[in-house]
């Protein structure tokens, strides 16, 4: 008996005890590349699957999972992790020492793991064909050399930092800067000749938590074909502070990605005017936006489109950026005075974009960020955020909880009052689009109107009969309430509580007053290859 017992017990132990050890050995080892991802100067990335075959740049051995650098490119196992991150150098922000002549660098080659479809700079035939760590890609240029191929003088040769060199900030420019910053002159442009006689650097700023949550791909992306300085993550670092690098560029020459909604571009073009407050406003820089947000209103009206979803490659984004021509937005002040003798709180003071509401679509913007706070991780996606509104928009044509609106409200657009019909929700437009794509002061088009921009100083006002009737100008069975354009819009709520919005930031407001005057241009980039068959000259006519 104390032998069936004995095996017994033994039986029960030992899967415990092994999967005991295999927990702590596996810890250990989590620990151990934790340790190095944390020290090290490559930007380590684990991952358990490799989207495309990949060797390990130290064993040249097959590899399934592993790590790779999201700014030079390295992927390795997990046994050569260490030693890759000692064997080799990740790209430089800003070259150290007298190692390369002013205003040049050599190329930078990374062996092993180049583009499937990149070409040979030197024999022009396809590389990276053979299943094995094989070739060479220069990380600042991305020219690629078979091995056969490469000899000594590429790997000393000048590096022309490729189709982008105009969009870079190189590292030797930053060192020369630095220099200057020390011994207290401020002559940057002698430097630009360096770089390139058409240089306009951009900069990066991604909001990794925007709509669709493909910030952190862009992310990498962009950190290999440009400088990584140039790349920010918002959720790491505010715009304002990343904005200063504009005062170590040339002035007028800086264009700025802004890779997120229409909140995240907001939030920059007020980090924007902040540093014209601070005097830095010859360093203002020109904003293209990437949409990954849900409505992208804005990056519409300037024809970057309406959502970004990875069909148009980085490298098309940045050429796109480079084309791009420049234009001025009007941005507004809009003061909301809260009612009451006896109320000694300063009035709530927003700054807008793209349009100011009061009705069923901003009841739908509140009732959608009242559901995001509560269960935030269900809305990682585009689709599901529209399915969301379109369930609050159905709910709301069978409660109409904002009827009655012209009694509770009065208008007044350049100091006239206007005499309201029976209306739901008053919406003031600045931009072309509104709703996720509608163009709503157009209507149907069948109707003469006068025409809207966005840098013109005026404000387009429409009432709407409520969420069937919003919905019915989205897809151009009607036609919107024109109720006029302004230079100011005052806006009266007499009574009850009724919901707002400013580009798509809702809440819900008692009796007050709501001022909308002209407040700043901004700087903005318009790329016309998007431009949808809606778009007529009256969204960028001079």
């Amino acid at each position: 008996d104390w032998r069936l017992a004995v095996w017994t017990l033994c039986s029960v132990l030992l899967p415990v005890l092994i999967t005991a050890w295999c927990s702590f050995q596996r810890s250990r080892r989590q620990l151990l590349i934790r340790d190095i991802l944390r020290k090290s100067k490559h930007d380590w990335h684990y991952t358990d699957f490799f989207g495309q075959p990949s060797y390990c740049c130290v064993c040249a051995q097959h590899i399934l999972r592993g790590a790779f650098c999201g700014c030079c490119g390295l992927r390795v196992c997990e046994g050569c992790l260490k030693k890759a991150d000692q064997r080799f150098l990740c790209k430089e922000m800003m070259m150290r020492g007298t190692a390369a002549a002013p205003g040049s660098m050599p190329h930078h080659w990374i062996r092993g793991n180049v583009p499937l479809c990149s070409c040979c700079m030197v024999c022009k035939q396809q590389c990276g064909t053979q299943p094995k760590l094989c070739d060479y890609r220069c990380v600042w240029c991305q020219y690629t050399v078979h091995d056969e191929c490469m000899v000594d003088c590429l790997r000393t040769e000048d590096c022309t930092f490729g189709e982008f060199k105009d969009l870079i900030i190189p590292p030797y420019y930053l060192s020369a800067i630095n220099q200057m910053r020390k011994e207290k002159k401020t002559s940057y442009e002698k430097v630009v000749p360096y770089c390139s006689k058409h240089w306009m650097p951009v900069m990066v700023l991604a909001n990794t938590r925007s709509g669709n949550n493909m910030g952190e791909t862009l992310l990498e992306e962009f950190k290999m074909l440009l400088n990584p300085v140039q790349v920010f993550d918002l959720s790491k670092i505010a715009p304002a502070k990343a904005l200063q690098l504009c005062t170590w560029l040339p002035c007028n020459a800086v264009r700025v990605l802004v890779c997120g909604g229409d909140g995240t571009v907001g939030w920059v073009l007020d980090a924007i005017d902040e540093m014209k407050i601070k005097g830095q406003e010859r360093y203002i820089p020109q904003v293209a936006i990437l949409p990954l947000g849900t409505g992208n209103d804005l990056s519409n009206t300037l024809g970057w489109g309406a959502g970004y979803a990875g069909e148009v490659p980085v490298e098309q984004i940045l050429r796109n950026v480079m084309e791009a021509d420049g234009i001025k937005l009007d941005r507004w002040k809009v003061q909301v005075t809260n009612k009451g003798y006896y109320n000694l709180r300063k009035p709530k003071v927003f700054t807008m974009n793209n349009y100011f509401s009061v009705g069923p679509d901003a009841l739908m913007a509140l009732n959608f960020h009242a559901h995001r706070e509560k269960t935030p991780s269900l809305f990682s996606s585009r689709i599901i955020n529209k399915a969301v509104y379109f369930f609050y928009g159905t709910k709301d044509c069978l409660v109409q909880e904002c009827k009655d609106l012209n009694k509770k409200v009065e208008l007044e657009l350049d100091g006239e009052r206007i005499e309201l019909p029976n209306l739901e929700g008053i919406i003031v437009l600045n931009i072309g689009y509104w709703g996720g794509g509608c163009r709503l002061w157009e209507g149907m088009g069948d109707e003469p109107y006068p025409l809207a921009r966005h840098d013109d100083g005026l404000l387009e006002v429409v009432g709407v009969h409520g969420s069937f009737h919003c919905a019915q100008i989205q897809v151009k069975l009607a036609n919107p309430v024109r109720l006029g354009q302004a230079h100011t819009v005052r806006l009266i709520l007499k009574s009850s509580k009724m919901p707002m919005q400013v580009d798509g930031e809702p809440w819900a407001q008692g009796p007050c007053t709501v001022t909308i005057t002209h407040k700043t241009h901004a700087l903005m980039l318009y790329h016309s290859g998007e431009q949808t068959d809606d778009d007529d000259a009256s969204s960028l006519s001079e």
